[in-house]
């Protein structure tokens, strides 16, 4: 599986090339590069005798029939957007690693049909709200998201009709009524199996998370002649609330939270705050625990904001409840890394991934690589030749039992 490998993460690498950024790997959703990853995913499934198409929220799909037209299909991939200033591997090696995947059922004749998934959207960075693309195949595209509008301006609708789609048609995305699976492969984008010297390990569950926006709205004023007592500073009441937020996770157990972006207006050095915004990513992997945690850090905004003389309010843009995954399949896959000579180790993925949103649809299987240095979502990041062709491996003998299991 060495050439298998190495043509993988070669794809990743010329993926990572179609950039906004020149010198850095930046592909938000649907921005012109996006064009030029397609053209080069559809080369691919083309040569391997895949037929292809983009559905209306951007999605690259291609299926590849191994049985009738009829019979129930196991959808591969992940996506191909990415955070600014970002690595190579991240959602992209699950792409390339399901083309292979593709190339080894042609081989083996296996009874399956396949289809194939690049997902236009997964980070939210674009518009705020992650998933885009998996919740269209998922039947779960909420129609009030194409009013949402990034920073530039553009709406959700208008980014889908620029790249030359139709959102009117977005609910015929939704995959084929009789899906059997979903199996998505990718980087751990953590430190637990480097420091466990394991290439791969099956996921059993996602952890839940909240993503919001806690909106501070003071009086923005001179910053030389307005005393510190009459100061109504939507900036430091937003710097307490973060240092805040930090003391609190750490305190707690099984908590992980970030305040990763802030919008201020008028956002200028001689000018008292008068609005901040501050994101708040929070995660955990009991829903209980996340949802006390963050019914206590929205109350302690509040209370800054009564002291302060600030407004406060918070936006909630992602409530997503801790997902397992499917206890058939995954034990198919924990059998195919015992039978391939690896442990069966097994771990809570505490990002949030695709997967997730359509265990809700189909049953769904993950497979973790590990990240070298459990860098991730930063220009090191990186993955090993043997550990991609680990991962190789367990997918064939999945990919065998699953074939087997569905006749």
């Amino acid at each position: 599986m060495r050439k298998e490998a190495e043509r993988a993460i070669a794809l990743c690498r010329a993926i990572a090339t179609c950039s906004e950024e020149p010198g850095r790997i930046t592909r938000r959703y649907l921005a012109e590069p996006v064009h030029a990853v397609h053209a080069l995913l559809r080369a691919r499934m083309a040569a391997l005798g895949m037929s292809v198409r983009v559905d209306a929220v951007g999605n690259l799909r291609g299926v590849w029939m191994g049985r009738p037209a009829h019979a129930k299909r196991l959808l591969l991939g992940s996506h191909i957007d990415t955070v600014p200033d970002a690595g190579a591997f991240d959602g992209v090696l699950g792409v390339a690693l399901a083309l292979e995947f593709v190339e080894i059922a042609r081989k083996e004749k296996l009874a399956v049909n396949i289809e194939v998934v690049a997902f236009s959207e997964e980070e939210g960075v674009r518009f705020g709200v992650p998933f885009l693309g998996s919740r269209a195949i998922a039947g779960k595209f909420d129609v009030e998201l194409l009013a949402l509008r990034g920073t530039d301006g553009v709406s959700v609708e208008e980014a889908i009709r620029n790249f030359g789609l139709r959102p009117e048609e977005i609910a015929q995305a939704d995959s084929h009524p009789e899906l059997d699976g979903f199996f998505e492969v990718h980087i751990e984008q953590g430190p637990v199996l480097e420091s466990e010297d394991l290439s791969i390990a099956v996921v059993e569950s996602i952890v839940g998370q909240t993503r919001g926006e806690m909106r501070f709205a003071g009086t923005a004023n001179h910053a030389g002649t307005t005393p510190m007592r009459l100061r109504h500073d939507a900036m430091t009441a937003a710097a307490e609330w973060m240092l805040a937020v930090e003391k609190f996770v750490i305190e707690a157990k099984g908590l992980v939270a970030t305040t990763g972006k802030i919008e201020v207006e008028p956002n200028a050095g001689n000018v008292i705050a008068g609005r901040v915004g501050v994101t708040l990513d929070l995660r955990a992997a009991q829903d209980e625990s996340r949802v006390e945690a963050l019914k206590a850090l929205i109350g302690i905004g509040y209370e800054i904001g009564k002291r302060r003389g600030v407004s406060v309010e918070w936006h909630s843009k992602l409530d997503q409840s801790a997902v397992p995954m499917d206890e058939r399949l995954t034990a198919l896959l924990g059998a195919s890394l015992e039978a391939c000579g690896y442990p069966d180790r097994v771990m809570t993925s505490g990002a949030g991934h695709d997967a997730m949103v359509l265990a809700a649809r189909t049953p769904t299987a993950m497979l973790f690589l590990r990240s070298p240095g459990g860098v991730s979502h930063h220009p090191g990041e990186n993955v090993r030749v043997e550990d991609v062709e680990a991962a190789l491996h367990v997918g064939k003998d999945f990919l065998r039992r699953f074939s087997s299991a569905i006749r």
